[in-house]
């Protein structure tokens, strides 16, 4: 599998340093499509506060990830559902920090339907 990173220079907007317009993927042998992630223990509890969730969704993506033999390497899509506006800036420090150097596409969008204490929602693909 080859993962490119497609970042138009002329006749667009440049992508920011913690995201990239497209993630072209050729020839993956596997793609994993995982539903929305919440800031949940393993008793289901949610975190206390956005931090915490934020720690646990990422901690639950690399656990079912590793389900897959993968890794956050091996993401090609995250998708971010945040109850409220503030939380853009937390959501994209944890995002940056659990990607490390690897970049993918992103969306962060603000719902209200999530319960009242789910804080974000992240849903990612995978591809290897």
């Amino acid at each position: 599998m080859e993962m490119i990173v497609r970042n138009p220079r002329d006749g667009i907007y440049a992508a920011t340093p913690d995201y990239v317009h497209a993630m072209e993927v050729r020839q993956p042998e596997r793609l994993v499509f995982v539903s929305g992630t919440m800031g949940l223990d393993p008793a289901g509890r949610a975190g206390a506060d956005l931090n915490s969730q934020l720690h646990l969704i990422w901690s639950n993506l690399r656990r079912i990830l590793a389900e897959t033999q993968m890794t956050t390497k091996n993401i090609v899509r995250v998708t971010s559902y945040l109850r409220d506006v503030s939380f853009t800036e937390a959501n994209q420090n944890a995002r940056v920090a659990a990607l490390g150097e690897h970049r993918a596409p992103t969306t962060a969008i603000v719902v209200e339907t999530l319960q009242d204490d789910w804080l974000v929602e992240i849903e990612i693909i995978a591809a290897a």
